[in-house]
């Protein structure tokens, strides 16, 4: 008989970091929290990575829905808005008037899409004018996708991820793009001048011209819908330069109505019906404002997640500000949402005490006390942790002695370990770009801001005319970083090497060209596939994950989906994914019945 009384959570935000937190609580103990999930969309979860594909039309609004978490301690409340925490009596407030009690909140709202302040492109009632839009939520996509059918222009402002994605999939519809950026090169924050060049002869060959340099100073509004917008050259001007720069996040293109200073620049009007921001987002930090938490670009957490303010407050995703800093990619916030949940978890679960022989007595008590909360005051003498066992609290970092104990009596060595420089996100900051035939992708140490250190050594191959960047970095054996514009082969292979920490090859330059490890056969042959073999990198779903999702007689796409999350990330492993699930069934058919 199961006596616990459950832990009550509840999950402020639907999207995708929210809903993957809920599902790994359910996976871990599903009778152990009473969560409630408030999200302010009145939708089921989406893969907002895919909207992309919707505005390009690779793919249909239905298909990018992603599985309803199941069990009988959760209660999911879609289009209800949390409005306020009162954290004195640990209740969350929303605006259909329900009180959501809590033993610990997580705020996973996500960031809004930033809306530069330019003429024109607010209407009195604070909107945007008809056939302007940002593309940030599943609205967003339905509306720029009903826009193309009588917009036969389009501008897309930002030279961002989403902004290239945006731009080739508009042109990929028979739209005459326009992408304007405000910087001397495309996403500048992740490639070197070099590769974005490639990068850009790559979109002007899928038809989309781009305007780098260049600021929107206007909006040009005719009956209320957007009809133009007013570009201008922002070359020799630091101060448009500066102003564009300041309305861009991530990486992505700004907005300014500054100019170069006594130097004439090009300014002219591009005729469009259909304009489409992508300069960035700005985390929804108002609720945790509110409620008196620390706030800065997003709500401030430490490495445990929780607020300084308040250890029963936490945040994850876009919204969160943690030490090591956000990317606004979703497998930082996939990670974020594993860690909190391993660590809700242990509030919850009975210690199992440690063997005398498994590790030193020293490393033993290390994580007895990181799991009880040894050494608080008022703890008895001699419980007291040493110097050299210092605990996480106040989400300060723990001592490596801490550390190594919790990581060798956990024997899952695919944990992120927490090192001297805060929690270790490889994996969590590979950037895969959609766009067409167009493979971009880069992870780690990369861009032209990268650190050059002495134990770093870089070697590229540029071949621009036949469309193709690639630089590596290696450190230590290892490779640290990569850039990869033009070969989706290679990229694989690179990722791979990358999340995998596979040693390098005494001569790096061989990762340029030569595959890091034996490719798998296509899924049109999967007998041949070992069951290891990857399918889905975003989850790290393999072969025989798969496999073992399928229980005979019921095999389904949904079913994998919602056992193993497979094809929930970018989307590229569907077809594998689909073609592995045929080939278990036609096996499974295959299989005479015992007489």
């Amino acid at each position: 008989m199961n006596l616990r009384v459950p832990v009550k959570v509840v999950v402020v935000g639907f999207g995708m970091v929210g809903s993957r937190l809920v599902d790994e609580l359910l996976r871990r103990e599903p009778e152990a929290f009473d969560i409630t999930v408030l999200g302010s969309e009145p939708y089921e979860p989406y893969n907002r990575v895919l909207l992309s594909d919707v505005v390009a039309g690779r793919t249909d609004v239905a298909a990018i829905t992603m599985p309803l978490p199941d069990g009988a301690r959760i209660s999911v409340r879609r289009g209800v808005t949390a409005t306020s925490i009162d954290r004195e009596s640990r209740v969350v407030h929303a605006d259909d008037g329900t009180v959501h009690p809590y033993d610990h909140v997580v705020l996973a709202t996500g960031a809004a899409a930033r809306v530069p302040p330019i003429p024109g492109l607010r209407t009195p009632d604070g909107g945007l004018p008809a056939g302007v839009h940002a593309l940030r939520n599943l609205d967003d996509a339905r509306e720029i996708v009903a826009a193309t059918v009588n917009s036969p222009r389009a501008v897309v402002v930002g030279g961002g991820v989403l902004g290239l994605e945006a731009a080739v999939g508009l042109a990929g519809r028979g739209l005459n793009v326009t992408l304007v950026h405000h910087s001397e090169g495309l996403m500048e924050r992740q490639l070197v001048p070099e590769a974005a060049d490639v990068v850009r002869a790559g979109l002007e060959g899928q038809g989309v011209t781009v305007r780098q340099n260049s600021i929107s100073s206007e909006v040009l509004v005719a009956g209320g819908r957007a009809v133009g917008i007013r570009v201008r050259d922002s070359a020799g001007g630091t101060a448009g330069a500066a102003a564009g720069s300041a309305g861009s996040a991530a990486g992505a293109g700004g907005v300014s109505v500054g100019g170069s200073a006594g130097r004439a620049v090009r300014d002219e009007v591009v005729a469009a019906r259909l304009i489409v921001f992508s300069v960035g987002t700005i985390p929804e930090t108002g609720l945790a404002a509110a409620a008196g938490l620390t706030t800065d670009h997003g709500v401030v957490v430490g490495y445990d997640l929780a607020s300084p303010d308040d250890p029963r407050v936490h945040a994850i995703g876009d919204c969160a500000q943690p030490p090591s800093g956000s990317r606004g990619l979703v497998a930082e916030g996939w990670d974020q949402a594993r860690r909190l949940a391993e660590q809700l978890v242990s509030l919850v679960e009975p210690v199992t005490p440690v063997p005398a022989v498994a590790t030193p007595a020293a490393v033993r008590v290390g994580v007895s006390a990181g799991v009880a909360g040894v050494g608080a005051p008022g703890d008895p003498a001699g419980t007291r942790p040493t110097a050299h066992l210092r605990l996480p609290h106040d989400g300060a970092q723990p001592s490596m002695a801490v550390r190594l104990g919790a990581l060798l009596t956990s024997g899952a060595t695919t944990s992120r370990a927490q090192t001297d420089r805060g929690i270790d996100t490889r994996g969590t900051d590979v950037v895969k770009v959609k766009a067409g035939p167009l493979s971009v992708t880069t992870m780690g140490v990369c861009g032209p801001s990268r650190p050059d250190e002495l134990t770093q050594r870089a070697i590229r191959l540029a071949d621009p005319r036949a469309g193709r960047f690639i630089e590596v970095v290696v450190s230590d054996g290892i490779l640290v970083g990569a850039t990869c514009v033009g070969d989706p082969r290679v990229a694989a292979d690179l990722i791979a090497a990358y999340t995998r920490r596979t040693p390098a090859p005494l001569d790096p330059a061989f990762l340029l060209l030569t595959p890091v490890m034996a490719a798998a056969a296509p899924a049109s042959s999967p007998e041949h596939m070992p069951e290891d073999a990857v399918v889905c990198r975003c989850n790290g779903v393999t072969k025989g994950d798969i496999a073992g999702a399928c229980p005979p007689g019921a095999h389904s796409v949904e079913e994998v989906v919602r056992e193993t999350r497979a094809t929930t990330g970018c989307g590229s492993c569907k077809d594998a994914v689909c073609g592995l699930v045929d080939w278990l069934r036609a096996s499974e058919e295959a299989i005479p019945e015992p007489a």
